[in-house]
């Protein structure tokens, strides 16, 4: 009796752990490869410039907060403009380590390449300055997710035809680091390549589709095309949420969701939505990377699929504001609500957005102000005392901020319509 016992509570484990029961939940990685990021992290982005800039970083913030809305991860840039992964090597003690992070992104090699031909002096010291990060990261338990930078844009770079092709050679080496280490990488140069060569075919001028405005420095689709590369590299969850209702029957079929008072009528259906996470506010700065970015599909999937409609088209609705017009056909397959730009769901990510922006310009003065900050040996008694409690003060305010921001990213329950569309 007693084996019996202990073989029923193995399976109970089993059944609660599967990849079903997961997919469910907003506040854990999905099953299938393992996401790079876990909850509770706190998280380091260290790079040069184009770290700084606080896009890509904030748009994988933002995917982190909206997808793990019960997370509690906690977020610091170290991101300082024209820096090379000797200097970050150099700083991986203070900028990095003192913060004591579970887990650091490391994005150097823009500047190390030297915009030029390839230096094989310059790649030697950016090889083992790479690997003193990785070392100091391992002794310190640190998880790391190693980066090649992002590919510039010859088409907007004076220089871009010659450097991108450098880039590829400078770049080489980290993968076989990566795996030395048994550290995550992500080539993010090959991504961002691929996709800036299908730009120059589709618009050779860089009017529409402009990642880098000065060939390598993001603009928001930068940021949204580097942070897309990065999470998709790591193993990033794909879906949001599925929803499956049946208008003709009124049941419903969900993941990651919940689907209550489902009212068939004689033209289409209505149901309450409740999900455990929310998609990410689409931008409109966003929208000429989304071709090129596989309309998100692998990051953002947030799907409605409503089986038995009468032909025609449908308005959907939530909570009375349209946000999407389909054919029943298109419907029946299943549609991303993902990409939309309007309704309660995506002004409610864009809160989280708008916060995370605001809380981050703290996390900029923390850095630079006090992180960054070298007293005089005269003051070094003083300062060392000094430094610490401000560092921890200001922490507390940026702490304060980011529990307001998961209060924000709380899912709530819509009301969903499908209704001819008029």
């Amino acid at each position: 009796m007693k084996r019996l016992f202990v073989l029923a509570a193995l399976i109970a484990v089993v059944a609660f752990t599967t990849p079903a029961r997961q997919a469910a939940r907003a506040d854990e990685p999905k099953a299938g490869k393992d996401f790079f990021f876990k909850p509770n992290d706190r998280i380091v982005f260290l790079g040069d410039s184009i770290t700084a800039q606080y896009q890509y970083s904030s748009y994988i913030e933002l995917y982190l907060t909206t997808r793990f809305p019960e997370g509690n991860f906690t977020f610091l840039n170290a991101g300082i403009g024209g820096d090379t992964a000797n200097g970050g090597a150099g700083r991986f003690q203070r900028s990095v380590l003192d913060e004591k992070p579970t887990a650091v992104t490391i994005n150097f090699g823009m500047n190390d390449g030297g915009y030029g031909k390839f230096n094989p002096a310059g790649n030697k010291l950016f090889v083992e300055k790479t690997k003193a990060m990785l070392d100091m990261a391992k002794k310190a338990n640190v998880r790391v997710a190693l980066l090649s930078p992002n590919a510039v844009d010859r088409r907007n770079k004076s220089n871009g035809a010659e450097y991108v092709e450098t880039q590829k050679q400078f770049y080489a080496p980290l993968k076989d680091i990566a795996a030395e280490y048994g550290t995550a990488f992500v080539d993010q140069y090959a991504i961002t390549r691929a996709a800036t060569d299908a730009m120059e075919k589709d618009d050779p001028m860089a009017k529409k589709a402009v990642p880098y405005p000065d060939g390598f420095h993001t603009g928001p689709p930068g940021g949204l095309l580097m942070a897309g590369a990065i999470l998709t590299g790591l193993h990033a969850p794909a879906v949001v949420s599925k929803a499956e209702v049946n208008a003709t029957t009124s049941q419903a079929k969900t993941s990651g969701c919940k689907v209550d008072e489902v009212k068939a009528t004689d033209s289409g259906v209505t149901f309450t939505r409740t999900d455990a996470a929310l998609p990410l506010p689409v931008q409109k700065e966003w929208l000429t990377m989304l071709p090129y970015m596989n309309e998100l599909k692998d990051l953002n999937w947030y799907g409605l699929t409503v089986k038995g409609l009468k032909e025609g088209d449908y308005t959907v609705s939530v909570d009375g504001v349209a946000v999407g017009k389909y054919s029943a056909k298109e419907l029946d397959a299943g549609v991303n609500l993902g990409n939309v730009q309007v309704g309660p769901i995506w002004e409610q990510g864009n809160k989280v957005l708008q916060a995370i922006n605001a809380k981050n310009g703290m996390v900029s003065q923390r850095f630079f102000s006090v992180v960054l900050f070298n007293a005089p040996d005269w003051l070094a008694d003083v300062a060392a005392e000094r430094k610490a409690a401000e560092l921890k003060k200001r922490m507390d305010k940026i702490d304060a901020a980011q529990a307001e921001i998961y209060k924000l990213a709380k899912p709530v329950a819509h009301k969903f319509e499908i209704a001819p569309a008029k």
